[in-house]
Protein backbone atom coordinates (compact mmCIF):
# COMPACT_ATOMS: atom_id res chain seq x y z
CA UNK A 1 0.00 0.00 0.00
CA UNK A 2 1.17 3.40 -0.93
CA UNK A 3 1.99 6.36 1.76
CA UNK A 4 -0.90 8.19 0.21
CA UNK A 5 -3.43 4.88 0.74
CA UNK A 6 -2.40 4.57 4.26
CA UNK A 7 -3.17 8.24 4.77
CA UNK A 8 -6.48 8.06 3.31
CA UNK A 9 -7.02 4.52 5.42
CA UNK A 10 -5.78 6.73 8.66
CA UNK A 11 -8.05 8.95 7.91
CA UNK A 12 -11.06 6.86 7.60
CA UNK A 13 -10.94 5.23 10.11
CA UNK A 14 -9.11 7.74 12.95
CA UNK A 15 -12.04 11.02 11.77
CA UNK A 16 -14.96 8.15 13.41
CA UNK A 17 -12.29 6.89 15.80
CA UNK A 18 -12.21 10.65 17.64
CA UNK A 19 -15.83 11.11 16.47
CA UNK A 20 -16.76 8.12 18.67
CA UNK A 21 -13.91 9.02 21.78
CA UNK A 22 -16.10 12.15 21.87
CA UNK A 23 -19.27 11.47 22.32
CA UNK A 24 -18.51 8.98 25.21
CA UNK A 25 -16.94 11.35 27.06
CA UNK A 26 -19.60 14.32 26.09
CA UNK A 27 -22.26 11.06 27.14
CA UNK A 28 -20.20 10.53 30.68
CA UNK A 29 -19.37 13.95 31.69
CA UNK A 30 -23.67 14.62 31.15
CA UNK A 31 -24.39 11.38 33.30
CA UNK A 32 -22.13 12.82 36.14
CA UNK A 33 -23.38 16.14 36.00
CA UNK A 34 -26.79 15.04 36.58
CA UNK A 35 -25.77 12.43 39.38
CA UNK A 36 -24.20 15.70 40.73
CA UNK A 37 -27.38 17.12 40.69
CA UNK A 38 -29.33 14.39 42.31
CA UNK A 39 -26.74 14.16 45.22
CA UNK A 40 -26.75 17.77 45.59
CA UNK A 41 -30.69 17.57 45.99
CA UNK A 42 -30.85 15.25 48.79
CA UNK A 43 -28.37 17.31 50.49
CA UNK A 44 -31.16 20.45 50.16
CA UNK A 45 -34.10 17.91 51.05
CA UNK A 46 -32.28 16.74 54.16
CA UNK A 47 -31.77 20.33 55.40
CA UNK A 48 -35.45 21.12 54.67
CA UNK A 49 -36.49 17.53 56.32
CA UNK A 50 -34.60 19.17 59.37
CA UNK A 51 -36.74 22.80 58.93
CA UNK A 52 -39.69 20.60 59.09
CA UNK A 53 -38.78 18.89 62.32
CA UNK A 54 -38.09 21.98 64.11
CA UNK A 55 -41.19 24.05 63.32
CA UNK A 56 -43.87 21.65 65.66
CA UNK A 57 -41.93 22.80 68.23
CA UNK A 58 -41.58 26.63 67.63
CA UNK A 59 -44.87 26.34 66.91
CA UNK A 60 -45.75 24.46 70.54
CA UNK A 61 -43.58 27.13 72.26
CA UNK A 62 -45.38 30.04 70.97
CA UNK A 63 -48.72 28.52 71.20
CA UNK A 64 -48.15 28.33 75.23
CA UNK A 65 -47.78 31.92 75.50
CA UNK A 66 -50.39 33.43 72.12
CA UNK A 67 -52.67 30.86 72.30
CA UNK A 68 -55.05 33.61 70.91
CA UNK A 69 -53.32 33.63 67.65
CA UNK A 70 -54.53 30.58 66.39
CA UNK A 71 -55.22 31.23 62.82
CA UNK A 72 -51.09 32.07 62.57
CA UNK A 73 -50.33 29.01 63.93
CA UNK A 74 -52.67 26.80 61.96
CA UNK A 75 -51.57 28.29 58.88
CA UNK A 76 -47.61 27.37 59.76
CA UNK A 77 -48.97 23.80 60.46
CA UNK A 78 -50.90 23.93 57.04
CA UNK A 79 -47.76 25.08 55.08
CA UNK A 80 -45.59 22.94 56.69
CA UNK A 81 -47.53 19.81 56.06
CA UNK A 82 -48.45 21.07 52.19
CA UNK A 83 -44.32 21.58 52.08
CA UNK A 84 -43.30 17.91 53.37
CA UNK A 85 -45.74 16.40 51.03
CA UNK A 86 -44.45 18.61 48.51
CA UNK A 87 -42.20 15.84 46.39
CA UNK A 88 -41.89 17.46 42.54
CA UNK A 89 -39.93 19.31 40.62
CA UNK A 90 -37.41 21.58 42.75
CA UNK A 91 -39.65 24.38 40.96
CA UNK A 92 -43.18 22.96 42.26
CA UNK A 93 -41.51 22.48 46.02
CA UNK A 94 -39.65 25.94 45.89
CA UNK A 95 -43.29 27.12 45.15
CA UNK A 96 -44.55 25.43 48.82
CA UNK A 97 -40.79 26.08 50.43
CA UNK A 98 -41.97 30.20 49.98
CA UNK A 99 -45.27 29.94 51.44
CA UNK A 100 -44.25 27.97 54.24
CA UNK A 101 -41.07 30.45 54.98
CA UNK A 102 -43.79 33.73 54.45
CA UNK A 103 -45.88 31.53 57.32
CA UNK A 104 -42.35 31.45 59.74
CA UNK A 105 -41.68 35.02 58.78
CA UNK A 106 -45.82 35.91 60.07
CA UNK A 107 -45.07 33.53 62.83
CA UNK A 108 -41.95 35.65 64.27
CA UNK A 109 -43.89 38.97 63.29
CA UNK A 110 -46.54 37.57 66.14
CA UNK A 111 -43.19 36.26 68.54
CA UNK A 112 -42.34 40.63 68.67
CA UNK A 113 -45.57 41.03 70.67
CA UNK A 114 -44.51 38.91 73.42
CA UNK A 115 -41.45 39.82 74.99
CA UNK A 116 -41.53 37.19 77.35
CA UNK A 117 -41.81 34.51 75.31
CA UNK A 118 -38.51 36.32 72.94
CA UNK A 119 -36.65 35.84 75.97
CA UNK A 120 -37.58 32.26 76.76
CA UNK A 121 -34.61 29.89 77.01
CA UNK A 122 -36.37 27.18 74.72
CA UNK A 123 -37.61 29.67 72.16
CA UNK A 124 -34.31 30.94 71.81
CA UNK A 125 -32.82 27.23 71.21
CA UNK A 126 -35.24 26.71 68.74
CA UNK A 127 -34.92 30.20 67.45
CA UNK A 128 -30.96 29.34 66.94
CA UNK A 129 -31.64 26.26 65.61
CA UNK A 130 -33.56 27.32 62.90
CA UNK A 131 -31.60 29.85 61.97
CA UNK A 132 -28.25 27.26 61.76
CA UNK A 133 -30.66 25.17 59.56
CA UNK A 134 -31.82 27.85 57.70
CA UNK A 135 -28.23 28.84 56.61
CA UNK A 136 -27.44 25.15 55.94
CA UNK A 137 -30.57 25.10 53.61
CA UNK A 138 -29.10 28.41 52.12
CA UNK A 139 -25.59 26.63 51.31
CA UNK A 140 -27.16 23.49 50.00
CA UNK A 141 -29.34 25.38 47.91
CA UNK A 142 -26.00 27.20 46.31
CA UNK A 143 -24.53 24.10 45.85
CA UNK A 144 -26.82 22.57 43.72
CA UNK A 145 -27.77 25.55 41.79
CA UNK A 146 -24.60 25.76 40.72
CA UNK A 147 -24.66 22.06 40.22
CA UNK A 148 -27.84 22.56 38.07
CA UNK A 149 -26.17 25.70 36.31
CA UNK A 150 -23.27 23.27 34.92
CA UNK A 151 -25.57 20.79 33.98
CA UNK A 152 -27.41 23.16 32.20
CA UNK A 153 -24.51 24.41 30.95
CA UNK A 154 -23.74 21.29 28.98
CA UNK A 155 -27.23 20.04 28.01
CA UNK A 156 -27.25 23.57 26.16
CA UNK A 157 -23.72 24.55 25.09
CA UNK A 158 -22.70 23.88 21.27
CA UNK A 159 -21.15 20.54 20.68
CA UNK A 160 -22.23 19.18 23.59
CA UNK A 161 -25.89 19.67 23.34
CA UNK A 162 -25.92 17.18 20.26
CA UNK A 163 -25.35 14.33 22.38
CA UNK A 164 -27.72 15.67 25.18
CA UNK A 165 -30.35 16.08 22.53
CA UNK A 166 -29.64 12.05 20.91
CA UNK A 167 -29.82 10.48 24.42
CA UNK A 168 -32.85 12.96 25.87
CA UNK A 169 -30.74 14.69 28.81
CA UNK A 170 -32.89 18.31 29.50
CA UNK A 171 -32.17 21.39 31.03
CA UNK A 172 -33.30 21.20 35.18
CA UNK A 173 -34.69 23.71 36.86
CA UNK A 174 -33.20 26.11 39.81
CA UNK A 175 -34.75 25.78 43.29
CA UNK A 176 -35.11 29.86 44.15
CA UNK A 177 -36.52 29.90 47.88
CA UNK A 178 -35.65 33.10 50.17
CA UNK A 179 -34.35 32.48 54.04
CA UNK A 180 -36.31 32.62 57.22
CA UNK A 181 -35.66 35.76 58.84
CA UNK A 182 -35.57 34.39 62.43
CA UNK A 183 -34.65 37.55 64.03
CA UNK A 184 -35.73 41.02 62.60
CA UNK A 185 -32.83 43.30 61.60
CA UNK A 186 -31.80 45.67 64.40
CA UNK A 187 -31.07 49.47 63.65
CA UNK A 188 -27.64 50.16 62.62
CA UNK A 189 -26.93 46.49 61.15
Amino acid sequence: MSDGGLAVLGIAVGIPLVALIWLWVTYNGLVKLRYQCKESWSDVDTELKRRYDLIPNLVATVKGYAAHERETLESVTRLREAAVASTGSPASQAADEVKLVQGLRQLFAVVENYPVLKADRHFLELERELSITEDRIQAARRFFNANIRDYNTRVEQFPSNLVAGWFSFRAQEFFEVDPVETAPPRLGD
